[in-house]
């Protein structure tokens, strides 16, 4: 017997699923996302002075910055659990959410026999780029990063 209040569960998932922001499952995602907020914001004419054209660089230290958060949560965080961003004033803030408590950490060049260690630059780069750093545990577990990184 069928009623017809009732709503299928899965097509409930379903629609809730359509308007949730999704979260890039590669670095290259979050580098388009980046790249699509701001020009949005100069197309549409958004408030602030944010100019991708007059400001390539800046643009590119956001882009850049997204990358390194996303590929931090993908291999040291479990997984991204949720992204954002958005273009506000003269900057692009930048939350990325993943699995761990663990805070980042920047690794030493070398190791202790002085041989050069592959990577380890990431939050380095996201601290030298970005201002307002932000790590934050999350109630359901796992930790936020959230970024400010200026476009002037």
């Amino acid at each position: 017997m069928s009623d017809r209040n009732t709503i299928d569960p899965v097509v409930a998932q379903r629609d809730a699923d359509r308007h949730r922001p999704c979260c890039p499952r590669r670095p290259a995602d979050a580098r388009r996302a980046v790249e699509r907020a701001v020009t949005g914001r100069r197309d549409t004419g958004g408030g602030g002075s944010c100019d991708a054209d007059a400001m390539p660089d800046a643009v590119s230290d956001a882009v850049l910055v997204a990358s390194e958060l996303t590929t931090n949560a993908i291999l040291h965080g479990g997984g991204i659990t949720d992204f954002r961003v958005e273009v506000e004033g003269f900057g692009v803030r930048l939350s990325v959410c993943d699995r761990s408590h663990d805070l980042p950490v920047a690794v030493p060049p070398t190791d202790e026999r002085g041989r050069r260690r592959p990577g380890g630059r990431g939050w380095p780069i996201v601290c030298r780029l970005a201002r307002d750093v932000r790590v934050a545990d999350l109630p359901s577990g796992g930790k936020c990063i959230t970024v400010l990184v200026p476009l002037s």
